[in-house]
């Protein structure tokens, strides 16, 4: 015999791990026509599950939950099921298709043969019992383990627990007697079971189909939807919504903005990609209003040509053109030209003197200026003897210093291939080629672009394929790659502005039209002679 065995053997402990379960001490003393009683926290059906063939044979159960507050969360006639604690947590899905059946059968054996009550007030209750009589003869375990399957100790993934079997006959009479006097004391305890079995008539209900479709939609977007209200436009010492620039945006840039912020708060960056003329710009300069409410050192980085798009809505300009003059906007603007430069002045900034690792936030826009990872010059030795662009702005901006917030503005972030993408993305992760790892499940961005790079390549390939379609690209594509996108970037079409936000379209009216091409010529061969 192996010695977690005979410790196991010898111990009255029993912690879910080398000294014994809770779950294995009640298989082995339930017998059929037992009489059980039982207190804890919780209850949960995958429990029920594991010891049911043991559980159906017993003659009655009295269920004492020592926490109300369980009972308190049930819901029977509404949706709202996240909080509940008769699904077990970290269950297999294998498991989680059967829980209909289980439910079912749940139910029915606690209509026939378990009593259940709960202690009416909030932490008055915190021990957990486990009492077996087999006709007289009497098994007891008392300690911390609640009625689930990691607490009884017969899952993959169990929690250490502390319960000791009560091998005294008088002190198994005394807990049964202790028992009682709880359970009939009606100013303390009060039944419960009709609330248990209205729940557990939910869970194996054949729900409408609307009610499907939108428990799935919260699931989908319950996360972003808390995140949102923790952390968005709700927050009252985030007054956004007041400023004039979130009353210039539309909806469906407002809801760019909401976007925006969630991913950059959340990952620390954000690519916003909405097609030529959806507002961009305005949608940027709502997201840096945001993070300058919240004393955010905020740089915009334009190429030279667009220096004055973003140069006049600064407050010290005092610009006429400004239509925020009032949101007293204080970012600093730099050109991408003058990462190359160590001195001289960009506007009224002086390079030389420039700290270009305090920034909270960098702006980029155009980012697609830096799809390239350049390298810099270097001597012989591999010595830097100048930067990069992309070198500098990642360096001396984005690493150095205090921790950098990302944005990045381009409407074709991506020219050729998807490595384009890739150095972008370097900028949010601080050039980590797993910094998704824990929040994602991407463990490496350049296998998981280089895997989507190597799908699309072959996929328009015309000799490789020549009956080509969409939907088999997207099969193929890896849900990582997916779920990259979902998660830092936001692109909208004008396509979808107008099938989405139809209402919206009513008020601004309708997007130019593109026409096409119309050639223009003059009609110097009246005669065509030269021209065929």
């Amino acid at each position: 015999m192996n010695k977690e065995f005979i410790k196991a053997l010898k111990s009255g402990i029993k912690d879910n791990r080398d000294r014994g379960s809770v779950g294995e001490f009640l298989k082995e003393k339930i017998l059929p026509g037992s009489k059980l009683l039982t207190v804890s926290a919780y209850f949960t059906i995958y429990a029920y599950e594991a010891l049911k063939n043991h559980l159906t044979q017993i003659e009655q159960l009295d269920f004492l939950f020592g926490e109300p507050r369980f009972i308190k969360s049930l819901d029977p006639n509404k949706v709202d099921k996240k909080s509940f604690k008769i699904e077990d947590d970290e269950i297999e899905l294998s498991n989680r298709l059967e829980q209909n059946r289980i439910a079912k059968e749940c139910a029915e054996w606690i209509k026939q043969k378990v009593k259940i009550k709960s202690i009416k007030h909030a932490n008055l209750l915190h021990g957990k019992l486990y009492h077996v009589d087999n006709h007289g003869v009497e098994e007891a375990i008392l300690g911390s383990s609640n009625f689930t399957v990691k607490g009884l100790g017969l899952s993959t993934n169990n929690n250490i627990e502390l319960n000791l079997e009560v091998d005294s006959r008088r002190d198994r009479n005394d807990l049964k007697d202790w028992f009682y006097e709880i359970w009939n004391n009606d100013e303390i305890v009060e039944d419960v079971k009709d609330e248990v079995l209205a729940y557990l008539d939910q869970l194996y209900a054949n729900h409408c189909p609307e009610f499907i479709y939108y428990k799935t939609l919260y699931h989908i977007f319950g996360k972003f939807l808390e995140d949102q209200s923790r952390e968005g436009l709700l927050t009252e010492r985030i007054q956004l919504t007041e400023t004039e620039i979130w009353k210039t945006l539309f909806e469906f840039q407002k809801d760019g903005v909401k976007g925006a912020i969630n991913k950059i708060l959340t990952h620390n960056g954000c690519i916003i990609a909405d097609s030529v003329g959806l507002g961009k710009t305005f949608e940027a300069l709502a997201i840096i209003k945001y993070f300058e409410l919240l004393n955010y050192r905020v740089l915009v980085l334009c190429p030279k040509k667009l220096r004055e798009n973003w140069t006049v809505y600064q407050a010290h300009i005092n610009s006429e053109l400004n239509p925020f003059i009032n949101d007293r906007f204080n970012y600093t603007v730099l050109c991408h030209t003058d990462l190359s430069r160590d001195r001289g002045k960009s506007g009224d900034i002086d390079l030389a003197t420039i700290n270009w690792g305090n920034y909270d936030l960098v702006v980029i826009d155009e980012s697609h200026n830096f799809r390239n990872n350049t390298k810099g010059r270097r001597d012989e030795d591999n010595n830097i003897i100048r930067k990069s662009r992309y070198e500098r702005l990642m360096d001396d901006i984005i690493k150095k210093g205090i921790k950098t917030k990302v944005l990045l503005i381009s409407a074709t972030p991506v020219n050729i291939h998807l490595r384009d993408l890739r150095n972008q993305i370097y900028f949010i992760t601080e050039d980590k080629d797993d910094a998704f790892k824990q929040s994602m499940g991407i463990h490496s961005l350049k296998e998981t672009i280089a895997v989507a790079q190597r799908e699309f390549t072959h996929w328009a390939d015309h000799r490789k394929n020549p009956e080509r379609n969409v939907k088999d690209l997207l099969e193929k594509l890896p849900s990582s790659f997916f779920k990259l996108l979902d998660e830092l970037t936001i692109a909208r079409s004008r396509k979808h502005i107008q099938s989405y936000y139809k209402e919206e379209m009513n008020k601004i009216g309708a997007f130019p039209e593109r026409l096409k091409p119309v050639s223009i010529f003059p009609q110097i061969d009246t005669k065509g002679v030269t021209i065929q």
